[in-house]
């Protein structure tokens, strides 16, 4: 009889499934965990984004800084970022993720005594530790892939986007309740945050990620930081992810603001704010297909062409319909634009390498997002004495950040093969 030879499949015991199989069981399990936790605690940041432009308009002396405190929970997360990587690479994701949820409830805590004593100073002061919970958050996401196969790696990033589906309903809903629950105006929301934190971090002792070797140096350890960042392709995917969530937030850290200041109410703001949120999560589910299918640059390509779509509508008009319909817009590219970049950094760079370029990538996309949130409430409050103004200026400086990342796409496009 004719031998068949043996596969490496056929020497495992008759229970244990294939390798990938098992791999991919762990890294189910992990995204749930982090499904939950982008849901639950997840919901703090639109319950803050939501209300903390104008709880800063309500403490601030300069209605021009009435968006400071959003910018500083972002400045928190922007110089967290690298750190917070490298005590995930040195100690495991599930460190980095209880500091995050120490981080916002703490700045939780001092910025609601901010709001007691009617201090501004305390108030951008507690934002900025709520930057470290925003940071650690920012790197879901990555933990996703963690254990995940390569066919499973955009899936399971894209699920754990997901997640903020659940956070895009329950964090409008808990602003509108807590923000008048207690004599001091927006009380009630900071002391929810607080809770949240508390309670949600229990979820990550759910988490199974093993902790990463430790780093070696020399080409056993991967290329440094300045050899990756000469990469095109981790190049074109921080300027792509940088200029997603930096529109998204120039816009979204005006929009109540805008909302309120052409007549509409805070529960208007809260709902506008709510549908952007829901599309920024909704298209989670299939984001990943889609990559897999057409592959991370066209997804890209895409979100940055309904970004331009969500400007185009905003300055059409200050109806609320054209509010909701420009955020929605806004959702929907970010989803595209900031999945997309993720996945194509996740994919340009081994395990070795991820503590180094990890921060680097979310210190330098939360740097110019920092940037753009304080830009919006200079735009917002003082360009024009009028509320139209200055949401009309907030949409037209959409322009350039559209040409860099577009620009910076096509040149990658264009490159051969070889030199990707």
């Amino acid at each position: 009889m004719t031998q068949v030879p043996s596969t490496p499949s056929s020497t495992l015991p008759p229970d244990q499934p294939p390798p990938s199989v098992v791999d991919d069981r762990r890294a189910r399990r992990n995204v749930a965990v982090l499904v939950m936790a982008q849901a639950f605690i997840g919901a703090q940041m639109s319950m803050i984004f939501i209300l903390g432009g104008l709880a800063g308009q309500s403490l601030a002396s300069n209605r021009c800084l009435a968006t400071l405190p959003i910018s500083l929970i972002v400045f928190g997360s922007m110089t967290t970022a690298p750190w917070m990587s490298q005590v995930m690479q040195r100690f495991g994701r599930r460190t980095g993720f209880f500091m995050g949820t120490g981080g916002g409830a703490l700045g939780a805590a001092i910025a609601a005594w901010g709001l007691v004593q009617h201090s501004f100073l305390l108030f951008m002061a507690g934002s900025f530790l709520t930057g470290i919970y925003m940071s650690a958050q920012g790197f879901y996401r990555f933990a996703a892939v963690d254990t995940a196969s390569d066919s499973f790696r955009p899936k399971a990033m894209s699920y754990v986007m997901a997640g903020g589906l659940i956070s895009a309903i329950l964090g409008p809903q808990l602003a509108k309740v807590t923000a008048d629950a207690l004599p001091v105006p927006y009380l009630g929301t900071y002391l929810t945050v607080i809770a949240i934190n508390v309670v949600g971090a229990s979820l990550f002792l759910f988490l199974d990620i093993p902790k990463p070797a430790p780093q070696v140096k020399g080409p056993a350890g991967g290329r440094s930081r300045i050899e990756m960042l000469k990469s095109p392709r981790i190049l074109v995917a921080i300027i792509s992810g940088m200029v997603s969530y930096s529109l998204m937030t120039l816009m979204m850290t005006s929009a109540p603001l805008a909302i309120v200041g052409t007549g509409f109410s805070k529960g208007d703001a809260a709902n506008v704010v709510s549908a952007h949120v829901l599309a920024m999560f909704i298209p989670s589910f299939f984001t990943g297909h889609l990559i897999a299918r057409f592959g991370v640059e066209k997804i890209i390509a895409t979100g940055l062409v309904i970004l331009a779509g969500s400007g185009l509508m905003a300055l059409s008009g200050v109806h609320l319909g054209n509010f909701f319909i420009s955020m929605i817009l806004l959702g929907v590219g970010w989803n595209f634009g900031f999945i997309g970049a993720s996945s194509m950094l996740a994919g340009a760079h081994s395990p070795e390498e991820s503590g180094r370029i990890q921060g680097i990538n979310d210190m330098i996309v939360f740097g110019m997002v920092t940037i753009a949130s304080i830009a919006s409430g200079g735009l917002m409050n003082c360009s024009g004495g009028t509320a139209t103004a200055g949401w009309d200026a907030v949409s037209t400086a959409m322009i350039p950040f559209l040409t860099l990342a577009g620009g910076a796409l096509i040149w990658l496009v264009l490159r051969p093969d070889e030199d990707r």
